[in-house]
């Protein structure tokens, strides 16, 4: 009996990711996680100026104040949104038994939830950046 020869799947750009939702949960999560880390990082460095010198800290707070930093804020918080959002349904596909059969539309509940959450935070919060 001769065993066939397995077949081969053309991957797309030579690379191992498909592109499916279970890939971008997975790279969204990474990123969001990393540029949170990254502002906690700053937060307890700007947070810490105060001991050294206040006039520093002042300056640091005022340049917080900017059109730009206040969309920075927003990102911070879509990050932080999607972040705890999807770290939640990992918890549910890693721990509930039919997780892995629901984990696409899991990821698509999460999208759409936090689009609900930044619908409602992001014309409040850019209303306060600019002036309204």
């Amino acid at each position: 009996m001769e065993v066939p020869a397995p077949r081969r799947s053309v991957i797309p750009g030579g690379t191992l990711y498909r592109g499916n939702e279970g890939m971008w949960s997975w790279v969204l999560h990474r990123i969001t996680g990393i540029a949170i880390y990254f502002f906690l990082l700053v937060h307890i460095l700007d947070t810490a100026l105060i001991r050294v010198s206040p006039e520093a800290y002042n300056i640091v707070i005022g340049a917080y104040k900017t059109p730009i930093m206040g969309l920075g804020e927003l990102a911070l918080v879509g990050a932080i949104g999607f972040h705890a959002l999807n770290g939640l349904r990992i918890i549910l596909v890693d721990f509930w038994g039919v997780g892995t059969r629901h984990h696409k539309a899991m990821f698509y509940g999460v999208l759409g939830v936090w689009a609900v959450l930044m619908l409602g935070f992001a014309p409040r919060h850019l209303m306060h950046v600019f002036g309204g």
